[in-house]
């Protein structure tokens, strides 16, 4: 088995393509329109990356509950420090450098417009 996708909804397509294509560096991959049908759904990879994030937009609904089980996706980054400055610098929701408990900073979150937390980790850790 390979890992395929991980799926989220979205309240604002656009919004949502665009803080990933900005923010993280992902781009889309390939496009289904159900408007018919009540949903859109877009795919988003990062480059050389055959595992998918899906973007779900069911029309006409608001924002969605995360809920408390949600943890969050992870990418990693070869140059943590310049990542982490340019999306603050863009005005993204990041958090500051972190590490875990004894250990130096390795990662950050950055939040999308609907709330999903993105942890940017460093390479090779």
């Amino acid at each position: 088995m390979n890992y395929a996708h991980t799926c989220i909804r979205v309240k604002d397509l656009e919004a949502s393509i665009a803080f990933y294509e900005k923010a993280l560096g992902y781009h889309v991959t390939r496009e289904k329109d159900h408007t018919a049908d009540g949903f859109k759904l877009v795919y988003l990879a990062l480059e050389g990356d055959k595992a998918e994030l899906e973007l779900t937009y069911n029309i006409g609904h608001g924002a969605y509950d995360i809920g408390d089980g949600y943890g969050h996706v992870a990418v990693e980054s070869d140059d943590l420090e310049a990542d982490h400055a340019r999306m603050k610098e863009e005005g993204f929701e990041v958090t500051e450098l972190m590490g875990l408990p004894g250990e130096a900073p390795r990662y950050f979150f950055v939040t999308d417009p609907d709330g999903y937390k993105t942890e940017v980790i460093r390479q090779g850790i």
